[in-house]
């Protein structure tokens, strides 16, 4: 008998280890963490002999056991709160004092609380033990139940904590990928609610680039057609001048829109497309007048593309108007970043030239350095073999000074 008890014994324990080794293999496996939850309480009760088991979760902020997942009890159980997380009932007490409680007659033990469906159940011994979690928290407690009278040996402890044990790093995996999955979730539904503003942005911007174009050629048009109307020189000069300076904003806006209305635009790019628009600006087309265009691809605010647009139209309409209209000869544009935040625009042509009088507003001056200022620049006006504009700009818009009111 003896050894036949033995025997027992022995089947048992290979049973158990058994149990835990191919219940860490599925828990590790399965990224569910009820199914886990579900299973860990199945291989519990089968592996102790018992009909019932159950796991239950600490809730910090009711500071109590939440049962989340059982085997064998009849259905309203799992989804009940067991017991306060305090010694007043042997789950409580796992759980304070971290240490296996063994209850192997709930009869005589009268310093317990427990709900009713023990007693429906004809639960009369348990044993807890508790679920370690992660940052120093546990989880929770494992309890397995039994309506008879059951002797525990330290076997079916060792292998209830070893277990708990395991359970306790699966709940962590599980609860770490179901995170992770949660974010890769949040992360998708970003990245899919990002590209529909984008389509959403880029046809609201094409549609407002239709709208700005339009409206600037329809101004454009009533100003040719109000120069055709006045054959006064100095009439058509003023027109062709306003002219001239929409249609070089209509370049702006054309190459915001064109980025999805950005906050930045690529200054080079701007300027050489301006530079195919300037030669039909001009009041007489003079084909010996040759516009050349070397730009570097520089990324800048609105305000500064604005304003370099603008000077760029002034100059290069001077030279077309006073310094090659009657020999001919080149306009050579060049824009580079000189330093580190600091670019360099030249407007050059190889004409007559003219000598620039103070405070004088003759060939647009007045207007072209007024613009630079705008921008924080500098322009500098040398005349040799023709005339050369060279203006220095920062890249960064230095942030407005706070006035005497917001001081």
């Amino acid at each position: 008998m003896p050894g036949q008890q033995q025997s027992e014994g022995v089947k048992r324990l290979l049973r158990q280890q058994a149990a835990l080794a191919m219940f860490g293999s599925y828990a590790f496996r399965e990224p569910v963490l009820l199914n886990i939850l579900d299973e860990a309480a199945r291989v519990c009760a089968e592996g102790l002999d018992v009909p019932f088991c159950k796991v239950c979760r600490h809730r910090e902020i009711e500071n109590d056991l939440l049962i989340v997942a059982g085997h064998g009890w009849n259905p309203g159980v799992v989804g009940r709160v067991v017991s306060r997380a305090d010694e007043t009932s042997p789950q409580g007490r796992a759980y304070v004092t971290g240490l296996p409680v063994i209850l192997r007659n709930l009869q005589e033990a009268n310093d317990v609380l427990l709900p009713a469906f023990y007693a429906e159940h004809g639960i009369i011994s348990t044993v807890d033990v508790l679920i370690k979690g992660m940052d120093g928290m546990p989880y929770g407690v494992l309890e397995v139940d039994s309506p008879v009278q059951h002797t525990y040996d330290e076997h079916d402890v060792t292998f209830l904590t070893g277990f708990a044990n395991v359970l306790a790093e699966a709940v962590a995996t599980a609860t770490r990928s179901e995170a992770l999955r949660s974010t890769v979730a949040k992360m998708k539904t970003l990245v899919l609610e990002k590209d529909k503003l984008l389509a959403e942005r880029a046809i609201l911007a094409e549609e407002l680039k239709h709208r700005v174009r339009n409206n600037l050629q329809l101004v454009q048009g009533m100003l040719a057609s109000h120069e055709k109307n006045y054959p006064g020189a100095d009439e058509k000069a003023s027109v062709n001048g306003i002219i001239r300076r929409v249609v070089t904003l209509a370049e702006v806006y054309e190459q915001l829109l064109g980025t999805g209305m950005d906050r930045t635009i690529d200054l080079g790019g701007y300027i050489k497309s301006l530079c195919q628009s300037l030669p039909g600006l001009q009041r007489e087309r003079n084909t010996r007048i040759k516009l050349i265009c070397t730009v570097e691809p520089l990324l800048v605010d609105l305000d500064t593309v604005t304003a370099i647009g603008m000077v760029v139209a002034e100059t290069v309409s001077n030279s077309y108007e006073h310094a090659l209209r009657d020999t001919g000869g080149t306009i050579t544009i060049s824009l580079r970043r000189s330093r580190t935040e600091e670019a360099l625009l030249t407007v050059e042509d190889n004409g007559m030239g003219f000598v620039e009088q103070p405070g004088s507003k003759r060939h647009g001056v007045g207007l072209v350095r007024r613009l630079i200022e705008q921008v924080h620049g500098t322009a500098e006006l040398r005349l040799e073999r023709g005339s050369t504009w060279a203006f220095r700009f920062p890249t960064k818009t230095p942030a407005a000074e706070p006035s005497e009111a917001e001081a």
